[in-house]
């Protein structure tokens, strides 16, 4: 049985320098027993260290017993019998170390990713920093009201049609709405193209191993929808798929960075949350959302990262939406991230910030578990590369923001000059 190294985080760091990993755990919201991980840890490299030993010294008994010429000696017959024994040992020591192997790699899938240092320490959102603000809220629709107070609102996104057909958080886009969020769609592909990002349509189902690699499983289990019988789960987000789409692969150095961006429906329980909060197109178990990944050279990953934020923000800025930029605090950032961005929007009619974009930094965190990597030009050892990903944008929050902001005296919407190409005019009135 050949024991391999399973690549989930920097094995290096965790033995020589417990204390350094402890510590930034602590800084996020996670609790990993990184004393249990060590001592499992070496638990395991003695079972397998014996288990190789004793399967070695099987392979030279056997070449002995192979050179035997009277296979009906009474000798022959005693080496046949310790044989046995010694493959039975080792089939017991491989058990003992596969279990032990299983049990350690359940622990270390665990361990979350270590914040950057430029990520400010806090424990709750309230700690998030306002990195950067756009547009003045002064210059939303005066008319502003709740987007779902919009008296034809409930026929343009039917959620009671919704809630016959599936349930609670499945709506219906119906005529001229439906057509606002695909030229939103429309105009966030364009713009991620002329970007350079290649595009992709992915699957909207993964399997375990895909959700493990980007940090989903074991974290967000209780998040999304699991098909049993085939082990697969809805996309959250269309990053599981297209970061897996080089899954186990080996870049060369000269073809770093690549980016990819895709459209997918996205997937979400959300169960629990209850409130104005999450009324309307705020909260849904079914959303639209273009998603930006990048793969980069580890030296440049967090200049990507503030590019990758530029560009959403772009977005934003030409649908004349109002923003603030929040660079995470410790203790709200997410298992995979070591650096996170998040956008809001201001919604006028409900007079609150409304999250539309995460774009994140995870380093080598789930290329690492992914085992993507990079062959450096000037020769050497494959090195793990870094990936990262931001939505731009997702749907229904900016579609509830253009809703608010824009809703005019006569009942209409008007519709962002970016998005004329698709629509087809400049308001929106479902008759």
């Amino acid at each position: 049985m050949a024991f391999q190294k399973i690549a989930m985080i920097d094995i290096r760091l965790l033995r020589e320098d417990p204390e350094s990993l402890r510590n930034a755990i602590a800084k996020k919201k996670f609790a990993v027993d990184l004393d249990a991980v060590l001592v499992l840890d070496e638990k395991r490299r003695e079972a397998i260290q014996k288990a190789e030993s004793r399967r070695s010294e099987q392979k030279t008994a056997s070449k002995e017993v192979g050179q035997f010429k009277d296979k009906k000696s009474p000798e022959f017959q005693e080496k046949l019998k310790a044989m046995k024994a010694m493959a039975d040992e080792v089939k017991a020591l491989e058990a003992e170390a596969a279990a032990l192997e299983t049990q350690w790699k359940e622990l270390v899938l665990g361990i979350p990713n270590m914040p950057h240092e430029s990520v400010p320490v806090g424990k709750t959102e309230d700690e998030n920093v306002v990195a950067a603000e756009w547009g003045s809220k002064g210059d939303c629709s005066a008319q502003a009201i709740p987007h779902w107070d919009i008296p034809w609102f409930n026929q343009a996104v039917d959620f009671e049609r919704g809630v016959v057909a599936t349930g609670a958080g499945f709506p219906f886009y119906v005529g001229d709405m439906a057509r606002l969020v695909r030229s939103l769609i429309s105009f966030f592909l364009e713009e991620a193209n002329n970007a350079g990002f290649v595009e992709m349509l992915a699957p909207l189902m993964v399997n375990a191993a895909s959700a493990t690699a980007t940090g989903q499983l074991p974290d967000k289990e209780g998040q999304m929808y699991h098909m049993p019988t085939e082990d697969f789960y809805m996309i959250p987000t269309a990053e599981v798929p297209i970061t897996n789409f080089f899954r186990d692969q080996t870049f060369d150095e000269k073809e770093l960075p690549v980016y990819r961006c895709g459209y997918t429906p996205c997937f979400r329980r959300e169960a629990g949350s209850w409130g104005s909060h999450v009324r309307g197109l705020n909260r849904l178990h079914q959303f639209d959302k273009v998603e930006l990944v990048k793969w980069t050279h580890p030296e440049t990953s967090f200049e990507e990262l503030e590019s990758l934020k530029a560009h959403s923000e772009t977005l934003l800025q030409k649908l004349g939406l109002p923003y603030r930029v929040l660079l995470m605090c410790t203790g709200d950032i997410g298992f995979p991230h070591a650096k996170q961005y998040d956008l809001e929007v201001w919604a006028a009619g409900q007079e609150r910030w409304l999250e539309v974009s995460s774009c994140s930094n995870f380093t080598d965190f789930q290329a690492r578990r992914a085992g993507i990597r990079y062959r450096p030009s000037g020769g050497g050892k494959a090195e793990i590369v870094h990936t990262l990903n931001g939505s731009a944008l997702a749907i229904p929050r900016v579609l509830a923001a253009i809703l608010e902001n824009n809703y005019q005296e006569d009942g209409s919407v008007k519709i962002p000059d970016c998005l004329n190409k698709w629509f087809g005019g400049d308001s929106l009135k479902p008759a």
